[in-house]
């Protein structure tokens, strides 16, 4: 770590590339749209997250699939932060793998957030983070039976070992949890933006003091008029 740190917290990310990304949003959004949307939504949370870590004292991490997009990545992220390719087959086995390398580098405390939870805040970062002085594993879950946010006090195998993108996300790793004899908490619940749906939910925080998190997302939103394809907005 190159300084004295509360930890690391580490964005996973894809390059926003039409086919790869935000493929639940087509239809009715193009592949094209999808991923543009996509890039909008990282371009937030890397912002955000930066300012989050600095608030912390967390050092920030962007790891990044698939490992040839580290270049592109790396010019997309705020300066400060630490860029890793994701290595494994599954999701399961690059979050865990993440986890060793930033445990490795020397991270005391390890956040691993999501790219498409714009509304992930400061006070629910801090939140993850000082549960890890009582528990060995932290956890924000979204609507869709999952998580946005773990927090973890060292790599923990085995947590991951489970389907990944299912609505039974956080049963699985909170029983793999007590399986390995590990002590957990569950924080106050946010969403991520899988579903045209989602964006539905995100409408809802437009003249809320949150949109300052998504503002870029907003932007896109808006000048690209695709609140009209919202369900009932």
């Amino acid at each position: 770590m190159s300084r004295a740190s509360a930890g690391a917290i580490v964005v996973f990310a894809k390059a926003p590339r039409p086919g790869e990304v935000k493929t639940r949003l087509t239809p009715p959004l193009t592949p094209e749209t999808a991923a543009a949307l996509y890039a909008a939504l990282l371009a937030d949370v890397l912002r955000t997250t930066a300012a989050i870590a600095d608030s912390l004292g967390l050092d920030p991490w962007l790891a990044v699939h698939p490992p040839d997009a580290c270049a592109e990545m790396s010019r997309r992220a705020p300066s400060g932060f630490r860029v890793l390719a994701q290595r494994g087959r599954t999701l399961s086995q690059r979050m865990e793998w993440v986890a060793r390398e930033t445990a490795a580098a020397g991270a005391a405390r390890i956040l691993l957030r999501g790219s498409d939870s714009p509304l992930l805040d400061r006070d629910r970062v801090a939140a993850a983070l000082a549960a890890l002085g009582e528990v060995d594993v932290s956890l924000c879950p979204d609507l869709d039976g999952g998580y946005s946010l773990v927090g973890l006090r060292g790599p923990a195998p085995g947590l991951f070992d489970h389907p990944m993108s299912t609505r039974s996300v956080l049963e699985d790793t909170l029983a793999n949890a007590a399986a390995a004899g590990l002590s957990t908490r569950t924080l106050e619940a946010s969403f991520d933006i899988d579903t045209i749906e989602d964006l539905g939910r995100l409408a809802a925080f437009r003249e809320a003091p949150e949109a300052a998190l998504c503002r870029l997302t907003f932007a896109y939103l808006d000048d690209h008029d695709l609140w009209r394809l919202v369900p009932e907005h």
